[in-house]
C-alpha cells in the first residue's frame, strides 16, 4: 500500500461530501429507478485518450457521483472487482483513498466497478449470495452515459408507488439479467448506475418489464 501514488485528492470537505452522498444512495436505493443527484466536489482519475470503442463505452476513468459513491462505500475490509478496462490512475487513486482490497475473482466481491457493461455478457459471474446470507451478493457499481436514451422499462416493486417508467443506456443483456436476479429474491445483486453527477438505484427487490 505504502507504495501506491495519487496526485488527485479525495473529497473537498470528507465529513459533509461523504454524508450527502450516503443520503443520495439510501433515497437512490428506497425509490428505485428515480434519478439522485451527488453534489460532492473532488478532482476523479479520468481517461488521458478517447479511443474509437466497437462497444461504445465510456471512457474508462471515473465519474464524478461515481467516485464519490466509491469514498463513500469502500473501505479496508471491503473486497473490490474492478473492470480491467479501467486506467491504472484509477486502480491507484481508490486504493489511496479507501484502502479496499482488490480481488480478481468476481465471486468474492462486496463490491464490482464496470464502466462498459457490454463487455461483460454474463453478470451471474459475481456473488449472489445465499439463502442463508443473501446480504453477501456482490452490489454492482456501474457507470453508463445518461438515465434515457436506452430501452423503455417499467418498474414495479417496493418504493415505487404503482409503477416507474426508466430508459438507461444498458445493453439488452442487461435486462435479462435483471429478470433472472429479481427471480432470485432474496438472493441477488443490487445495482447502482452512475451517470456523471447522479446515481440510480435497482435494488434487487424491483421487477423490470420491457415496454414494446
Amino acid at each position: 500500500m505504502s507504495n501506491i501514488v495519487t496526485d488527485l485528492p479525495g473529497f473537498s470537505d470528507s465529513i459533509h461530501d461523504a454524508q450527502q452522498t450516503f443520503r443520495a444512495l439510501l433515497g437512490a436505493n428506497a425509490r428505485p429507478g428515480r434519478p439522485e443527484k451527488i453534489t460532492a466536489v473532488m478532482s476523479v482519475p479520468r481517461a488521458t485518450v478517447r479511443l474509437p470503442s466497437p462497444t461504445n463505452a465510456t471512457p474508462s476513468g471515473l465519474t464524478p457521483a461515481c467516485g464519490a459513491a466509491c469514498l463513500t462505500l469502500l473501505d479496508l475490509d471491503v473486497a473490490l472487482w474492478l473492470q480491467p478496462s479501467f486506467t491504472t490512475s484509477v486502480k491507484n487513486w481508490l486504493l489511496f483513498h479507501t484502502g479496499c482490497r482488490l480481488t480478481e475473482y468476481p465471486d468474492k466481491a462486496d463490491f464490482a466497478l464496470i464502466e462498459d457493461l457490454a463487455a461483460l455478457p454474463e453478470l451471474s459471474i459475481f456473488n449472489m449470495g445465499t439463502e442463508e446470507k443473501p446480504e453477501t451478493s456482490t452490489t454492482l457499481l456501474i457507470q453508463i452515459e445518461n438515465f434515457d436514451m436506452g430501452q423503455p422499462v417499467m418498474l414495479t416493486g417496493p418504493g415505487i408507488l404503482d409503477e416507474q417508467a426508466i430508459a438507461p443506456l444498458v445493453p439488452q443483456h442487461f435486462w435479462d439479467f435483471w429478470t433472472e436476479n429479481h427471480q432470485a429474491y432474496p438472493q441477488g445483486m443490487d445495482v447502482f448506475l452512475f451517470t456523471e453527477n447522479s446515481v440510480m438505484g435497482l435494488p434487487r427487490t424491483a421487477r423490470a418489464t420491457i415496454i414494446s
